[in-house]
């Protein structure tokens, strides 16, 4: 995309981005080159020194720390990359497509969801987030995905996948905390492992459906009874105007 401010603005390009006519109308921009390099990856861009400031705040609370922990710069270039893609298709699914579009790209969110973890045609898919997974030292930028049953996740990066399949009545905990390192994560816990996720785009909606979908699975689990979709749910339109599924508006309406 061009210029614009916001993180909503973000360019991901080459040199000759930076320098054609969208420079002018966002006159300041953060830069990603690596010592190695000569090409320059536009990270964020802004109207004014204050907008750009924000964006220069935000990217130190919630990726120039976790970057230490990588030992190569290609590493490091493939994480930042990953990322700032990964918040462009975020903002984009919630606030820069068309309703039709939006709609479409729920359902191939759900062809994806079932194709890649194997799920049966009647778990639903609630929504889907962009966020990193840290599978060991080292983040995984993906997707995640939470479905009536299950919290799963996805990322397929320079050859490198990454999936992880989590039932949400096998969850003991679930913790949104911030350390020095990850300011803002979500600890998930079973009986016999830890799985972190981090650099959400809204960490807070994120958190919410997480512990509603986990609430419900236990209720289930407690009253023993299967948990069914209530037929009177509205189905998902292509004119939804919060741009959510179905199941998650009435999951926020409980």
């Amino acid at each position: 995309g061009g210029g614009g401010g916001g993180l909503a603005g973000l360019l991901v390009g080459t040199l000759d981005v930076v320098l054609d006519s969208s420079a002018r109308v966002a006159p300041y921009r953060i830069l990603y080159q690596t010592p190695d390099s000569l090409v320059y990856w536009t990270i964020a861009c802004g109207g004014s020194r204050k907008e750009i400031t924000e964006h220069w705040e935000w990217l130190e609370q919630n990726l120039l720390q976790t970057l230490s922990i990588f030992e190569n710069e290609n590493d490091i270039t493939t994480f930042v990359r990953g990322k700032i893609q990964g918040i462009i298709a975020e903002y984009n699914k919630i606030n820069d497509v068309k309703e039709d579009d939006d709609t479409e790209k729920f359902k191939e969110a759900i062809v994806k969801f079932h194709r890649l973890f194997g799920m049966p045609e009647e778990e639903k898919l609630v929504n889907y987030y962009s966020c990193s997974y840290w599978k060991g030292k080292v983040p995984r930028q993906g997707w995640m995905y939470l479905s009536i049953n299950h919290l799963c996740f996805y990322s397929f990066l320079m050859g490198r996948e990454a999936k992880l399949v989590i039932r949400w009545v096998d969850i003991t905990q679930l913790e949104k905390s911030a350390t020095l390192l990850l300011p803002d994560v979500i600890k998930v816990s079973t009986r016999s492992s830890e799985h972190f996720f981090s650099v959400f785009l809204n960490i807070n909606e994120t958190f919410k459906l997480m512990e509603q979908l986990a609430n419900i699975a236990m209720r289930q689990l407690l009253d023993n009874e299967g948990f069914e979709q209530d037929r009177s749910l509205p189905k998902l339109k292509k004119k939804s105007p919060k741009k959510v599924s179905a199941l998650k508006r009435d999951l926020d309406a409980r």
